[in-house]
């Protein structure tokens, strides 16, 4: 049997061009379609689209305020601890402030919000073998504090 995946997240954003340079200039992926001022489609290493982004019913809203149902982050896999750094400068170089960082022994993960106020994490995974397991090899993730300077200082 196989198994789905997740293919994409699709945003309602309240300005196309400033999502655009954030998901892109900021975090890597490439515009792949856009649909005049109204919608683009991103994605990475040729797949037609990660991220679909849309003003249809958002153009200049406000996020939903605290307390309410919806997307809590969307979360970012990059392919090895360097390309996480360099997102993580590209981030930090902007302006944009860390909502916090984790080493949860699966992966190391930085968290921001994105120009919608959406929570968005970017992570890279530990290999497999290197997962931490309780006596009986079950999975045991932690949430243990990420070290951001070191993680950035491989940012070269």
């Amino acid at each position: 049997m196989t198994h789905p995946t997740i293919g994409h997240v699709h945003l309602k954003v309240a300005d196309l061009d400033r999502a655009i340079h954030f998901y892109s200039d900021l975090l890597g992926f490439a515009v792949t379609q856009r649909y005049g001022d109204q919608a683009a489609f991103l994605g990475a290493g040729g797949y037609h689209h990660h991220i679909g982004l849309n003003t249809w019913e958002s153009a200049g809203a406000t996020p939903p305020p605290p307390g309410h149902t919806g997307l809590y982050h969307s979360a970012f896999l990059y392919p090895d601890r360097q390309q996480l750094a360099r997102a993580l400068r590209r981030v930090l170089e902007a302006g944009i402030t860390l909502d916090g960082a984790a080493d949860h022994g699966v992966s190391e993960a930085v968290y921001l919000r994105d120009p919608d106020n959406n929570g968005v994490e970017l992570y890279r995974d530990r290999p497999q073998a290197d997962w931490p397991r309780d006596a009986q090899g079950d999975l045991k993730m932690v949430n243990s504090p990420l070290d951001v300077a070191a993680l950035l200082a491989e940012a070269n």
